[in-house]
């Protein structure tokens, strides 16, 4: 019996050691979630632009069209890049119209393929293998979804904004609709594409490297315009009389 009381001893140590190590496992895994809720505590209190909840990379779709915008596969992003002011560089600078690109690219390609495969049979090589190329109908479908989803919600907003209800918005329509009236006026269709199209390959990728510069700005700018628009909101908005439509609720 006096020679298993150090076995037992050493036992008893040994689960000591194993419940000690738990109980400190336990308390660094306390630690961990404590911190991680103060971590979110402190982002949901920091200013982020437009209220946007959720990272850019996510806010743009996510997968491999945000990694195109933000610039995380650096190749695929200037190729498209590339490839846009290539486009914009033949139909607006050297005025090429888009039907005789397309009939022109159609029969140089047509060319080519005609001669290589009928010169395969004097230089005993295989033919070129032309890909059977099919469109799939679900992409045609969520593509029209989407457009028919982005379509109704502008005519909501402006059914809403038509109603006389909220003054702040009527005018952020009206001023958004004068500016794209004055670009208009000075850029045609393709050009003010090519500029959204930039934008959206530089914008981003900007605002992701320095957003909490430019978060920190945009609150104090935020500031500073609910101060005027409560001045002018007083003074003038206030007066204007609201229209008597009321909310409507349609399926």
């Amino acid at each position: 019996m006096a020679a298993e009381q150090p076995g037992e001893t050493l036992i008893d140590k040994i689960k000591e050691k194993v419940h000690g190590g738990d109980s400190s496992s336990s308390d660094s895994d306390d630690e961990k979630s404590k911190a991680s809720e103060v971590a979110e505590a402190v982002k949901s209190k920091i200013f982020r632009l437009f209220g946007r909840e959720k990272p850019v990379h996510r806010i743009l779709g996510g997968g491999k069209p945000a990694d195109v915008f933000l610039w995380k596969n650096k190749k695929a992003s200037a190729i498209v890049l590339g490839g846009a002011t290539a486009i914009w560089v033949l139909f607006e600078l050297m005025e090429y119209h888009l039907l005789t690109l397309v009939c022109h690219c159609l029969i140089l390609s047509l060319a080519i393929l005609f001669l290589w495969s009928n010169a395969t049979t004097f230089i005993n090589k295989s033919p070129p293998h032309i890909p059977e190329v099919i469109i799939p109908e679900d992409l045609l479908v969520n593509i029209a979804l989407s457009l028919r989803y982005e379509i109704n919600r502008g005519f909501a907003v402006l059914r809403e904004t038509a109603t006389g209800r909220d003054v702040k918005k009527f005018l952020a329509v009206i001023a958004g609709l004068w500016v794209l009236s004055v670009i208009g006026n000075c850029y045609n269709f393709l050009t003010l594409f090519y500029i959204a199209f930039v934008t959206l390959h530089t914008v981003p990728f900007l605002y992701d490297k320095y957003e909490d510069q430019v978060d920190s700005f945009a609150e104090k700018a935020t500031v500073e315009f609910k101060k005027h628009y409560a001045v002018i909101h007083a003074k003038y908005l206030s007066k204007i009389p609201r229209g008597p439509l009321k909310d409507k609720k349609f399926q």
